[in-house]
């Protein structure tokens, strides 16, 4: 049973909750006061009580980041986000200059994607178009340096061009296959490949799609 509280109280805990279910985190203490306009003093005074009544924790006495608890006091389902850098685009197609910087990020749903150095990589092209990656797509990839048969890869091509294909070792080469017809396999020699990450899922638009 949710405790009795006050309208400013009430007020304070349903900005939270429509913050992190649209921005993915909890805003600052001034970014609340700013919002709710009151004073910092009164934002802190409000979070203390929330906190005393077992609705949120902090996760120190000093730290600004808030944690919002369900009925058995343990993190609701809304806060189960992790932010996944994205870096740069490849190519599902023909390979792409593989770019360093980071262009943004994403939120995805942590229990369904573990790790704390997943990246994210925006598709171009239609080449893995009947694996469900099309143009535009974000691929959600957890760092690998190898990969297994069959595998959707990102990988580095000699090693300046990046691409997303499925993967296949074979006897003296390796190959990257392409998921349309439209498009042929590449054959590589073991020193022209650099294998950068698997692919685990992807992001379109505002979904995050299931694991791949």
């Amino acid at each position: 049973m949710q405790p009795d509280l006050t309208p400013k109280q009430e007020r304070l805990l349903s900005y939270l909750k429509r913050e992190i279910t649209r921005i993915g985190k909890v805003p600052s203490l001034r970014r609340a006061a700013a919002d709710m306009g009151v004073s910092h003093a009164a934002i802190s005074q409000l979070i203390k009580t929330l906190e005393q009544k077992g609705l949120i924790k902090r996760e120190g006495r000093y730290s600004r980041t808030i944690h919002l608890l369900n009925r058995i006091r343990e993190t609701t389902g809304i806060m189960r986000w992790l932010q996944v850098p994205i870096v740069g685009s490849i190519a599902a197609g023909l390979p792409l200059y593989a770019q360093q910087e980071w262009d943004g990020s994403v939120v995805v749903d942590a229990a369904r994607y573990h790790g704390s150095n997943l990246f994210a990589l925006k598709v171009k092209g239609d080449s893995m178009r009947d694996a469900a990656i099309v143009d535009g797509d974000l691929v959600i990839c957890e760092p690998r340096q190898y990969a297994e048969n069959g595998e959707i890869v990102v990988a580095l091509i000699q090693p300046e061009e990046a691409t997303v294909k499925r993967f296949f070792r074979r006897e003296k080469l390796i190959e990257l296959r392409p998921e349309n017809p439209t498009y042929k396999a590449a054959t590589y020699a073991f020193n022209e490949v650099l294998i950068q990450g698997k692919v685990i899922g992807l992001c379109r638009g505002l979904e995050v799609m299931d694991r791949l």
